[in-house]
């Protein structure tokens, strides 16, 4: 018997990835649609799910797929794929609160993660929504 898949927002809703960072990205990169509730987690912002996402015709979007397309080969040269790279950043890099009380950066040097804890008005369960590699603006002396 084939178990069935609830749909969300983001298309089919996948529970089996609970801690299960990278799994869930290798998943969702084959599916190329859904979400992976509670796959990621941290102390500071409990769990966060991870959704394959969309970009707009200018490559800004949100989830994986935004990630992926606008990121991946900068990942790629610091010797890492995105399936091991999201899970590590989201657990070594520093956590920063925003003037947006929805929104989470975790970063360090080369990178920023952002998380949200709202989407449309809804509270959702921290979902990961973009992903970025940034160089820190030297400081003037």
């Amino acid at each position: 018997m084939k178990k069935e898949v609830k749909i969300g927002e983001f298309g089919p809703i996948y529970a089996q990835f609970k801690n299960k960072p990278k799994d869930a990205i290798l998943f969702l990169k084959k599916k190329k649609n859904g979400e992976c509730l509670k796959a990621l987690h941290r102390q500071e912002t409990g769990f966060v799910d991870i959704v394959w996402g969309k970009n707009d015709e200018n490559n800004r979007g949100y989830g994986l797929k935004h990630i992926i397309e606008k990121h991946e080969k900068e990942i790629q040269k610091l010797g890492f794929e995105v399936e091991e790279f999201i899970p590590m950043a989201f657990q070594l890099g520093t956590l920063k609160k925003t003037r947006l009380d929805f929104r989470i950066l975790i970063e360090n040097e080369h990178y920023r993660v952002v998380i949200l804890t709202k989407w449309k008005e809804r509270k959702k369960t921290l979902l990961l929504t973009s992903f970025g590699i940034t160089q820190k603006k030297k400081s003037k002396k």
